[in-house]
């Protein structure tokens, strides 16, 4: 939702500082997916706040390494690649490590939830990749990777986990559900 209503927004703004960037966007994507990794691990340590802060900083970086790409010219069909399936080890690492919280509190709920929300990620991407290997574009639904993001942010920084939880849980598989609709309706044309 946020990236098709906002998509390369902030390519204008911060394509002066891209094009100065002498480092690869495949540098920002890894180093990206090495701070989220610092932050479950964070949130893991009983220190959600700092995690939450940390996870966001790994979505700037997953933001600068397609920015630097556009600017620079040096986007590749490898370096897409890279970005998504890091992304989809980010998206594991972070439920994961909030399913491992959530146990260590005691919380039963939160554990289930983490792992329903991780398994309707992953599956949010799967449908994407599987309607564009069919020729389909598929970028419908509510809950892509910038608002699982920014709402995971959320719950630890807030402490609300259960309640982001429940709303990350029903929303990414209604983003599922969203994407095998649009992939039926436009495979029936």
């Amino acid at each position: 939702m946020i990236s098709a209503k906002f998509g390369h927004f902030l390519d204008r703004p911060l394509e002066p500082i891209a094009k100065r960037i002498r480092l690869t966007p495949n540098f920002f994507t890894i180093t990206g997916f090495i701070v989220t990794v610092i932050g479950a691990i964070t949130i893991v340590a009983y220190n959600p706040v700092a995690g939450g802060f940390i996870i966001l900083l790994g979505g700037a970086f997953d933001v600068l390494d397609g920015i630097v790409a556009r600017t620079n010219g040096l986007v590749t069909k490898f370096g897409a690649f890279l970005d998504s399936v890091l992304d989809r080890y980010s998206d594991a690492v972070v439920f994961l490590a909030i399913a491992l919280y959530m146990y260590l509190q005691g919380q039963k709920t939160g554990v289930y939830l983490s792992l329903f929300t991780l398994v309707g990620a992953l599956l949010i991407s799967y449908a994407r990749a599987r309607a564009e290997a069919l020729g389909i574009s598929c970028h419908t639904g509510l809950m892509e990777r910038p608002e699982r993001v920014i709402l995971t942010a959320f719950a630890c920084l807030t402490g609300y986990f259960i309640p982001v939880l429940w709303v990350l849980c029903i929303f990414t598989h209604i983003t599922v559900i969203q994407r095998v609709v649009h992939v039926r309706r436009v495979s029936t044309q």
